[in-house]
């Protein structure tokens, strides 16, 4: 498996792994993601306003490392090692979950 972070303006915002390099751009080209990124917050804001640069870079070691740690906490049994597992490197809130923290990063 292969790292990945997605950066925001240069901020790395999310970081995920996946078998390849063009794995890891479809699933950073995906509507579904993208759309998250624009309802999850971080700070009062959306982590992205589909105006700033959005980027798809390898991931640090750190940033596997964080990406690491959160898969072996994961507590649903069905999530197999294929499964898109995205962990947040900043804070998040959903804003369609009444406010409640989705996860937070370092």
């Amino acid at each position: 498996m292969v790292y990945f972070t997605v950066e925001v303006a240069g901020r790395a915002v999310a970081s995920f792994r996946s078998k390849n390099h063009e794995e890891a751009t479809h699933f950073f080209e995906a509507e579904d993601f993208r759309d998250d990124l624009t309802i999850l917050e971080s700070e009062g804001k959306p982590l992205w306003d589909r105006k700033a640069t959005l980027s798809l870079r390898k991931a640090t070691a750190e940033e596997a490392s964080e990406v690491e740690h959160a898969y072996e906490f994961d507590d649903d049994p069905e999530r197999t090692i294929d499964d898109e597992f995205v962990v947040f490197l900043v804070p998040v809130e959903d804003l369609t979950d009444e406010g409640e923290d989705t996860e937070d990063g370092p």
